[in-house]
């Protein structure tokens, strides 16, 4: 198994930047993949940013393309979520999720907050 904690969530204006971060822990080497979903207040939780190290692979949802970047630094298996140009509608609880070994996104994490006040 894998532990997931996040962190850097908070309060911003539209417009500012917030750098969200997750850090694992456990059975790391089984890591395949890394991504941020998010959910918003009565939404579903949609799927945000994946990172595939080993193949150097980012992917995106469309609406925060361009102002988004994940990137992740594995010597101390940390996943990062960059996010600038915020929008009000980025406002959600991020959560930071791993798939071990193609398996499925299986590990999440607790969440963090995110509010961008217009």
């Amino acid at each position: 198994q894998v532990q997931l904690v996040e962190s850097g969530g908070g309060l911003v204006q539209a417009g500012g930047s917030l750098r969200l971060s997750c850090t694992a822990s456990g059975r790391t080497h089984s890591k395949y993949a890394m991504a941020w979903f998010r959910q918003a207040p009565g939404k579903e939780r949609e799927f945000v940013a994946a990172i595939f190290s080993s193949d150097d692979i980012e992917l995106y949802e469309t609406s925060v393309k361009g102002r988004f970047t994940i990137s992740e630094d594995t010597t101390n298996d940390t996943v990062y979520l960059q996010m600038n140009s915020l929008k009000p509608e980025d406002t959600a609880v991020y959560y930071c999720t791993a798939d071990l070994a193609g398996g499925g996104w299986s590990e999440w994490g607790q969440g963090t907050q995110v509010t961008v006040s217009s």
